[in-house]
């Protein structure tokens, strides 16, 4: 079974004691109502996961990769809603971690905990989800500003976020290398959201379409250089997709948790369906998913806070596998329940709808899978170069 250090430990223990009295009892009345929780916003604040990597000196909580997946594992288990508002606001703020300049990062980043700020992260366009680089918003240039054009969709936070980094075209000739990233105020005039998106799940955190004409950016607002954009973005998600893994695992702890103990409970030929051989087997396979995915998890959150090479390999891996896992192991827990699972209301089906959209966010799990393969032929590009025979390796 997987371990922590003793480094971790007692970040552990901490989260799940709070997930368990805090957020548990809230979770179905969030799901239900679809109502943005700002008495959990606040409390979260309190406890540092919502600014859990920002320097100390910010006034965050200067935490590492591996417990950023920590917190966004252990929430998830009672509910993935909670967990992604701990991943959203993480993404919102590593932009400014990984790009901005002293000043920004002084006045910045020191906002979001002083003045409990929420973030959000607008690069996805109806037109340009995976392919990033076929985004049409852009960024005009006008004096010491930039006028922002376009329409952001899917922007989770959206409408609700105090402060927004947005990605837009400074140079539209260029495709991706022309992509900038600029930090926009709620307020900003010429800014607006659409309706709230009626998820099917990670109900109570809302997304929605955000629209720019003619929104005024100052230059100061400039996240690293002109052209910048699709790298800070790239290195953004690279950060965050274990999280997303974490989460992913969180939801199909719980549905598995669910799934052994109804076994356990329900009987059929005269005995627990938990000793039926079929059900032994799916029980067996779900164990040895969630060990795998978990592995898998961390050692990509540990890439990444050693700087090791290869993380972004890893990074994209855990991602759809961990996605992956939870959509199967949710579906088949339900199948184990039968009709009860089926039934709308119970944590089982929350725990399902859930699982989807951890296979879509932050990348799909087919472009995961090509950012992984274009690693590994990299690797094997570096290790052998190209005028190898390759008939010595048969």
């Amino acid at each position: 079974m997987f371990e922590f250090t003793e480094e971790y430990e007692p970040l552990l223990r901490e989260v799940r004691e709070m997930a368990e009295k805090v957020i548990k009892p809230r979770a179905k009345e969030i799901e239900e109502s679809d109502e943005f929780p700002w008495d959990m916003v606040n409390h979260l604040f309190d406890e540092g996961y919502l600014q859990v990597l920002i320097p100390r000196h910010f006034g965050g909580a200067q935490r590492d990769i591996t417990s950023f997946c920590i917190v966004a594992e252990e929430i998830a288990k009672v509910s993935a809603s909670m967990a992604l508002l701990i991943i959203v606001q993480s993404v919102g703020t590593l932009p400014l971690l990984i790009s901005g300049n002293d000043s920004q990062k002084r006045e910045f980043c020191s906002q979001i905990p002083r003045d409990r700020l929420i973030m959000a992260f607008c690069l996805t366009e109806p037109l340009a989800g995976s392919d990033v680089g076929s985004m049409r918003m852009t960024a005009t240039k006008k004096g010491g500003q930039y006028l922002l054009n376009g329409r952001k969709s899917f922007v989770t936070n959206g409408g609700i976020a105090h402060r927004y980094v947005v990605f837009a075209k400074t140079d539209p000739a260029k495709g991706r290398r022309g992509i900038s990233a600029f930090l926009v105020d709620k307020g900003a005039e010429g800014m607006s959201f659409s309706s709230k998106d009626d998820k099917i799940g990670m109900r109570g955190i809302p997304s929605c379409s955000v629209l720019f004409n003619d929104v005024l950016v100052s230059k100061t607002n400039l996240l690293g250089e002109e052209g910048d954009g699709f790298r800070i973005a790239m290195e953004t998600l690279n950060r965050s997709r274990p999280a997303v893994g974490a989460q992913a695992l969180g939801i199909a702890e719980s549905a598995m948790e669910i799934a052994v103990l109804f076994a356990m409970r329900r009987r059929q030929f005269g005995k627990p369906i938990a000793k039926l051989e079929g059900m032994q087997f799916m029980l067996a396979e779900m164990a040895t998913m969630i060990e795998s995915a978990k592995a898998l998890v961390y050692k990509a959150a540990w890439h990444l806070d050693k700087g090791l090479p290869h993380a972004t390999k890893y990074s994209a891996m855990c991602k759809f596998f961990a996605s992956d896992v939870a959509m199967k192991i949710t579906t088949d827990a339900v199948q184990i329940l039968g009709g009860y699972g089926c039934l709308k209301g119970g944590n089982l089906e929350r725990t399902m709808r859930d699982a989807k959209i951890t296979q879509i966010y932050e990348g799909t799990n087919q472009v995961q899978r090509f950012v992984v393969a274009e690693q590994l032929i990299k690797e094997f590009l570096e290790k052998y170069g190209m005028g190898r025979d390759w008939s010595e390796f048969l």
